[in-house]
């Protein structure tokens, strides 16, 4: 009979496969955490407080003379994936002016597990004007994201307030088979909610906005809200400037509240008829990082 021997340092191979499993490894996720006041003094905004933490960092660039005081809000982490948590809190103080943006669209990347949430809370004193203008949020492939914007706003204050959802880039051929998100918007002026809005889609959403009730096959959404004491006035000069648009808008007004809707195939598509429309109500340009 004839053996074969087994050299002493050789382990046998069924106790390997007993051993345990190695513990999963634990993903580091980013924190951001950003906080802006503005206060009046002698007819001019001016800081009032300035907190950042983790990944959320604020610019404050230079603006022409008369012009309303900028914040750039950064996401330093370069996007935001399963598990990530970003909060900005924006308030803008009695007589103040403000334009709140962001460095470059944000990008909500594939996640390995959990989801993604972003929250912003912003208030509008007595008399202060804020508009919101954050650049697009794009979605990848099999990302997760809950995002809530909550806004207290005074009675005699003006609210521009914009936010985008584009799914997938275009230009690379991108398409979201995989997707959860939930976009949800709370308005209350003087503690009265009046404006609330959501957008939930989950599972293929490529598949859910081809249909004509959804999107026709859109992958490029917006929202546009004007809060203010005048904001139905301005409803003519909004149809004005959507009377031709790349992709498909709609405008209406009630209550002191102005809303717009965006579709389009693209997201640069729906970026030009958006553009036209904020600049058409503030009689402004976009802040400069919007040409960026």
């Amino acid at each position: 009979m004839i053996g074969l021997e087994t050299p002493a340092s050789a382990e046998p191979a069924f106790p390997r496969l007993l051993r345990p499993a190695a513990a999963p490894v634990t993903m580091e996720r980013a924190r951001g955490h950003a906080r802006l006041r503005f206060k009046a003094e002698g007819g001019v905004t001016r800081l009032d407080e300035f907190f950042q933490s983790g990944s959320a960092k604020i610019r404050l660039p230079r603006v022409e003379p008369g012009a309303p005081t900028e914040a750039v809000l950064i996401n330093t982490a370069g996007g935001v994936t399963g598990g990530d948590h970003l909060v900005y809190e924006i308030a803008a103080g009695a007589g103040t002016h403000a334009v709140i943006s962001t460095q470059a669209a944000e990008r909500i990347y594939r996640r390995s597990a959990g989801t993604a949430h972003i929250e912003t809370r912003i208030t509008v004193a007595s008399g202060a004007r804020l508009d919101w203008l954050p650049q697009e949020t794009i979605l990848f492939d099999n990302s997760s994201l809950l995002r809530r914007l909550s806004i207290d706003v005074a009675a005699d204050s003006r609210l521009l307030a914009v936010e985008t959802i584009i799914l997938g880039r275009a230009a690379m051929g991108e398409a979201v088979r995989n997707v959860i998100v939930g976009d949800s918007w709370r308005v209350r002026r003087d503690g009265k909610l009046i404006f609330a809005d959501g957008l939930r889609l989950d599972d293929d959403a490529t598949a859910i906005m081809r249909g004509g009730a959804t999107g026709s096959g859109a992958i490029a959404l917006a929202t546009l809200l004007l809060v203010a004491p005048d904001a139905e006035s301005h409803l003519e000069t909004a149809r004005q400037a959507l009377e031709t648009t790349l992709g498909e808008a709609g405008v209406s007004a009630w209550n002191g509240m102005l809303v717009a809707r965006f579709a389009a195939p693209a997201g640069h598509l729906l970026r030009a008829d958006l553009v036209k429309l904020v600049q058409s109500l503030r009689a402004a340009p976009m802040p400069r990082v919007w040409s960026l």
